[in-house]
């Protein structure tokens, strides 16, 4: 390791010169093992990291995360997936997956089109069977604490051998106060070292007053995400794994709305209809989600048009209509979903509900709390206020 690591540029190629230092003479914390990462991708690795680490101290099971651009595109816990998960990830064809696998397979999945190009954080060592998966998908490069010498030798494969891998010092702890530069004045605030457990779910202000301990685990989940995630943000978490993030908003009725649309793609995309799609050989993964997230958007009719399908589809599938999505999008419950600060109004709580939310998790304090928790009542949903703001800037 080294005191300072050289980047081609910054943000953008006329920002230059670039590095990553330790102001206090140490070592870097990580280990270059393949490629050349830049900028972008060591904020993403960092950012993700630490959101891994959290999951797994938080939840004791192993984790991931797909980040793009300073935010995660899914973040995950490694449950076992079902048939259908296996088939709408595109696993099925991987045999049994390792916990990791899992995890990581929910984290890309959940929403493959902004997971495209990612940089991947995994909470353990990297196995074989988790690099087999990356080796496939369009990504940029991945940080973990450690690799199998099997698991490094798939990875260096990608990008003809220019793929980033970096090795973290899992036992790095970094100075309590942080600091940054923007427009030549420097910034300077303690870490955000708040944890985040079982224990911020106990006041619950709604009538409904039980949260079932899988569910607890989901608003952990994503009250960790949001920690991580460019605010405004809120996360839509069910069975252990992120299926709608969304992040930067000025308003918080976008993030709720960009995030449920998010959550319900995730869901249609289990839908008998797009399991059925026949999908030209070979077709590329990229070109293969592309045109699921359009069959299920209501620009449909464009890709059925013809000579449109012809290049995608081995059949010309069936209209998925406004009806049949709305019958699907119904059987969606038990979601749950956290925000990074207050809901102002009660519009966040009826967005929610049409994604099948059925639990929060947001810090309370709004002047209207007293309307957003009338609106929980009308749906019955149990929710918690933590107290706690996580914006992340």
């Amino acid at each position: 390791m080294a005191n300072e690591m050289l980047l081609k540029y910054g943000c953008n190629p006329n920002q230059k010169p670039s590095r990553v230092f330790m102001e206090d003479g140490k070592d870097l914390p990580i280990e270059v093992l393949n490629g050349k990462p830049g900028y972008i991708n060591l904020l993403d690795a960092f950012n993700g990291w630490q959101l891994v680490r959290e999951l797994k101290k938080a939840t004791g099971m192993c984790a991931a995360t797909s980040f793009k651009h300073v935010s995660p595109a899914g973040a995950a816990i490694g449950k076992p997936l079902s048939e259908v998960e296996k088939k709408i990830y595109f696993v099925d064809d991987l045999g049994e997956l390792t916990p990791l696998a899992s995890a990581y397979a929910r984290a890309r999945g959940a929403d493959r089109m902004s997971s495209y190009g990612d940089f991947i954080a995994l909470s353990d060592e990297c196995d074989a069977c988790t690099a087999k998966m990356i080796q496939r998908e369009v990504s940029d490069g991945i940080i973990a604490p450690g690799y199998t010498d099997e698991a490094l030798e798939i990875l260096k494969s990608k990008r003809k051998g220019t793929y980033n891998i970096i090795k973290i010092d899992e036992n790095y702890i970094p100075a309590p106060i942080e600091r940054k530069q923007v427009f030549g004045v420097t910034f300077e605030q303690g870490r955000n070292e708040l944890k985040i457990d079982n224990d911020m779910l106990t006041n619950i202000v709604t009538d409904n007053k039980e949260i079932p301990e899988d569910k607890k685990t989901d608003l952990v989940i994503s009250l960790i995400t949001l920690k991580y995630t460019q605010s405004n943000s809120v996360c839509y978490v069910k069975d252990g794994q992120a299926i709608g993030i969304g992040a930067g908003q000025q308003s918080r009725i976008h993030c709720t709305r960009l995030a449920g649309n998010k959550a319900d793609i995730w869901w249609l995309r289990q839908h008998p209809k797009v399991l059925g799609l026949q999908f030209v050989d070979n077709i590329r993964r990229p070109d293969r989600d592309n045109a699921i997230d359009v069959y299920i958007s209501d620009e449909h009719d464009d890709v059925l048009a013809e000579g449109v399908w012809q290049n995608t589809f081995k059949v010309k599938p069936e209209v998925l209509t406004e009806a049949e999505k709305k019958e699907w999008l119904a059987k969606n419950t038990g979601v749950c979903l956290g925000s990074d600060a207050f809901f102002p109004f009660g519009d966040n709580i009826e967005r929610a509900k049409k994604s099948g939310v059925a639990y929060i998790a947001e810090p309370g304090g709004s002047i209207r709390d007293d309307h957003v928790i009338m609106t929980c009542n009308k749906y019955n949903m149990a929710m918690a206020f933590t107290g706690i703001r996580l914006f992340h800037h």
